[in-house]
């Protein structure tokens, strides 16, 4: 999965509620919908999008389907936000190697 798919599933406020509870351990549809605005099928469609974007995925136990995050789901999006933080070292090893290199020079 790209970081797209993923950002663009957890941009919707109640995925997020909801992929914040998984991150605390596995749970059910009924375990997750408790205290939620939405009923327990809007959170089961709000899980299919997020096991679709590879970020959680689930296991039948008996006649309930429990859910997890998907950590290997999260690489990608993990992958692209390193980036970020690569550029901002990079940018600072070189303006101090920049300061460095003008105070030699005087």
């Amino acid at each position: 999965m790209t970081y797209e798919i993923a950002l663009d599933a957890l941009g919707d406020p109640t995925r997020r509620l909801v992929f914040d509870r998984l991150r605390a351990g596995p749970h059910s549809v009924a375990e997750l919908s408790k205290g939620l605005p939405v009923s327990r099928p809007a959170v089961s469609q709000h899980l299919k999008i997020l096991k679709q974007a590879g970020l959680v995925t689930d296991t039948a136990e008996g006649a309930r389907r429990v859910y997890r995050v998907d950590r290997d789901g999260l690489a990608a999006l993990r992958a692209w936000l390193d980036r970020f933080w690569d550029e901002a070292l990079d940018a600072y090893q070189a303006e101090i190697q920049k300061q460095l290199d003008e105070r030699k020079s005087t």
